[in-house]
């Protein structure tokens, strides 16, 4: 239960769907209550199909390229850092890598489930790298069902969020939901921390 919790914590730490309320609130702005819901929901799943993806297929990247688990850490706990940074400060940007092109194409067409909202609002490059690190240090049969069992639990807690979201918006607020991502980031800033610590630690022991 320790590693579910671990695995769980941290990524919903580093999606941060409470921080992307905002975006949803605003790109389903009109939408009927069946179409909240139901975008909601392929949004959860789509990000449950990309966490998984880079789960199982991020070992292989890293072959390809020649990347080292250390590497990987490195410029993982980096993106997380940053990111944390961004909540921390409030500076983080509204659209998240969402241009205004990709934003009107996404009003016009309904289509916001997968992008935006999954990639890159929500399954960004730390979640994908924090996913990665952890497949190549726990890959026997009871981390790998730990660990999907605990993607699945994000995405559920991503679909009830955002299915939430005008809800939230109306009790907390603005301020709230600032208030409450700048505690999430200072979390996220710590595990980012933690990746580079681990990593200099590792090849600190290597050279000795």
């Amino acid at each position: 239960m320790d590693l579910f919790f671990y695995i769980f914590a941290a990524l919903f730490s580093v999606l941060n769907p409470i921080g992307a309320i905002p975006v949803f609130v605003g790109l389903t702005n009109g939408y009927s209550r069946e179409e909240l819901i139901k975008t909601s929901f392929w949004t959860a799943v789509n990000v449950f199909i990309i966490l998984i993806v880079a789960y199982f297929m991020g070992e292989y990247v890293l072959r390809f390229f020649g990347i080292s688990l250390e590497s990987l850490r490195i410029a993982g706990g980096l993106i997380i850092a940053n990111s944390g940074f961004g909540l921390l400060s409030g500076k983080v940007k509204k659209r998240k890598g969402i241009n205004k092109k990709v934003e009107d194409e996404a009003q016009q067409k309904h289509a916001i489930a997968l992008t935006p909202l999954a990639m890159p609002l929500l399954a960004g490059p730390g979640s994908i790298s924090l996913l990665i690190a952890f497949y190549q240090e726990h890959h026997n049969l009871t981390a790998i069902s730990i660990a999907i069992g605990a993607i699945l639990a994000v995405a559920l807690s991503i679909y009830l969020v955002l299915r939430s979201a005008n809800y939230l918006v109306k009790y907390l607020g603005e301020a709230g939901i600032v208030a409450i991502s700048r505690i999430v980031g200072f979390f996220v800033i710590a595990i980012g921390i933690q990746y580079i610590v681990n990593a200099l630690l590792t090849i600190i022991k290597g050279n000795f």
